[in-house]
């Protein structure tokens, strides 16, 4: 499952709760196997951010009810699909 809507507003709220700096000191490799050894709450995190529709506010709330883990692997799956887009807009 992949994060749906626009990308910046998840990033914007993600920014707002104070997400983004703690992650960018994580060790990335750590955090997504222990997310993937529990993909269920993985997929609730997905289906509850992609249930926002682009609400900012509503985003906010939604982050600020998970566990940190969720949160944080989050802000990394924005960090990476950020790249990714980034890496096909480079390559046309």
């Amino acid at each position: 499952m992949f994060l749906q809507g626009d990308l910046q507003i998840v990033f914007d709220a993600l920014y707002a709760i104070g997400a983004i700096d703690p992650v960018l000191k994580l060790d990335w490799n750590e955090v997504t196997k222990e997310m993937m050894a529990n993909p269920q709450i993985l997929s609730d995190a997905f289906q509850s951010i992609n249930a926002c529709g682009g609400d900012k506010d509503q985003l906010v709330q939604k982050f600020h009810m998970m566990d940190q883990r969720s949160v944080n692997f989050i802000a990394m799956e924005v960090a990476r699909e950020f790249c990714e887009f980034q890496d096909r807009k480079e390559l046309h």
